[in-house]
């Protein structure tokens, strides 16, 4: 039997460790075309009075971008 394939899905749960108003409702994580992805939800209300969950996505491998000149280094070329 192959191992469960999960890509394009993912799962919501309550926050149970929520300290501040700003903190998630709910968190989780989805997997997005094979990237995985941790997943938070706020539950809102409209100004029409709807319900409704606000998302936002952040890649998990999502390390810190190496700038693409070196710090120092971007001095070497200046004529003074």
């Amino acid at each position: 039997m192959p191992d469960y394939d999960d890509t394009d899905r993912g799962a919501l749960f309550r926050n149970k460790k929520k300290e501040k108003p700003t903190h998630s409702d709910y968190n989780g994580s989805i997997n997005v075309g094979g990237v995985e992805y941790y997943l938070n939800a706020w539950m809102k209300t409209s100004k029409a009075g709807e319900k409704y969950m606000s998302l936002s996505v952040k890649a998990k491998d999502s390390a810190p971008r190496e700038p693409s000149t070196p710090l120092g280094d971007f001095d070497k070329d200046l004529p003074f």
